[in-house]
């Protein structure tokens, strides 16, 4: 009887990003169906979170414990200098214990929010580069990637993407900025977000007269080419943002206010004070599991992060996008409301308003489109985790007789 398949999961997971976690919880859920026999667990940013919410073993990603915290005394930079050293060692030694990694979705290979390239994507190439000093297939499933500019973080993306074992993508134009990279992606494919093979609350039905409207916020300073206008991209973003909600509560519109990582309570709690309203309250959701009931209970949803509006558009509620990057206008486009997107850098009140109440008078043949496309997303994940099958996991011997071993 062969051991079972060691299979790690990788990746800023437990770091209070749910829609990170809801790409982990996607995956576990195909490897609990597909290969109970799996032994799993996890190198990941938040240890005790996902080993408490998904019971499996998991390491610290990083040996220093404040990596993503700004350094600015001595022993800070020379904690993160030695951490670096000592994490080519911790990440070589954890791989090797595994015949596969897994690293589930998540825009690893992309900079549309603010990123350091001896942050994450060091970490991923350690991965990598162990994965292939090692014979561990590493497997970069249903990632996001996009154009960077920084050429030092551009190079470590562009060399993981090459050591990995295998690749797929959340939308095409992942894979088209992998290839202008210069990554040969040829046998690569393209499939839906992970999380959409989470399961689905029951889709809702529009209210008489109209009802409550979730917007989901984001502390949004905008990506990693804006650093010397990040202030004024926010102040921008929030100004519009409190704005709209103010509109929704003056027409009677109960508002839900949604986040999908930690740092967006900042933008909840602004929002909280600027418009004080009964109508508005915020979200205690502490999954995407939560982020779709609350989406499912909405008439309508505007939404900024990703995985928000991942979770409104599975739940088959109407949606308009404050779009922060191509992936979003990629989803949107995927779903069918490629008309719904506004952008997150430049709200525009009048025009969110305009583009808002168009969605609304759309309502119920938006509803049927998106029936019509959750149903396509839904098979085209069941051929991501077949081809996963294929290309990571050998097949089962088979325990038939042959001819000599017959009695």
């Amino acid at each position: 009887m062969r051991p079972p398949v060691r299979v790690g999961v990788f990746g800023l997971l437990g770091s209070g990003n749910l829609g990170n976690d809801g790409s982990l919880e996607a995956v576990l859920g195909y490897l609990r169906a597909e290969h109970p026999e799996a032994s799993v667990d996890a190198l990941c940013g938040g240890p005790e979170v996902v080993t408490a919410r998904y019971g499996i073993p998991a390491t610290r990603l990083h040996w220093y414990r404040g990596e993503y915290r700004t350094a600015s005394r001595a022993g800070a930079v020379a904690g993160k200098g030695l951490g670096k050293l000592v994490d080519v060692v911790r990440t070589a030694a954890w791989v090797r214990r595994h015949d596969v990694v897994i690293v589930p979705g998540m825009g690893v290979l992309e900079a549309s929010l603010p990123l350091r390239p001896w942050g994450f994507p060091y970490s991923l190439f350690l991965l990598c580069a162990s994965g292939r000093l090692f014979g561990t297939k590493v497997a970069l499933v249903g990632v996001g990637a996009g154009p960077i500019g920084n050429r030092l973080t551009r190079g470590l993306v562009r060399r993981s993407a090459r050591l990995a074992a295998y690749r797929s993508y959340r939308d095409a134009q992942s894979r088209d900025a992998l290839r202008e990279m210069g990554v040969d992606t040829a046998r690569d494919e393209v499939h839906p977000d992970l999380a959409f093979a989470l399961p689905a609350p029951r889709a809702g039905t529009p209210s008489s007269p109209p009802g409550p409207v979730c917007v989901g916020v984001m502390d949004f300073h905008g990506g990693d080419d804006d650093r010397a206008r990040a202030e004024e991209i926010h102040r921008r973003y929030l100004d519009g943002t409190t704005r709209f909600v103010r509109a929704l509560v003056e027409d009677g519109r109960p508002v839900r206010l949604l986040t999908g990582d930690e740092c967006d309570r900042s933008v909840v709690a602004a929002i909280l004070e600027a418009v004080d309203s009964p109508l508005v309250t915020a979200a205690e959701a502490t999954s995407l599991a939560d982020l779709m009931k609350e989406t499912a209970a909405a008439d309508t949803v505007v939404a900024t992060r990703y995985h928000n509006l991942v979770c409104a558009l599975k739940a088959g509620t109407p949606t308009l996008a404050l779009s922060y990057a191509a992936k979003s206008d990629a989803l949107m486009d995927r779903m069918g409301l490629a008309a719904y997107c506004h952008p997150a850098r430049e709200v525009e009140f009048d025009r969110l308003l305009e583009q808002f109440r168009a969605l609304e008078e759309r309502s119920a043949e938006l509803r049927r489109t998106l029936a019509e496309r959750n149903l396509v997303a839904a098979r085209q994940l069941q051929d991501q985790f077949t081809a996963l099958t294929a290309a990571l996991f050998p097949a089962a011997r088979s325990h038939a007789r042959t001819p000599q071993e017959t009695p």
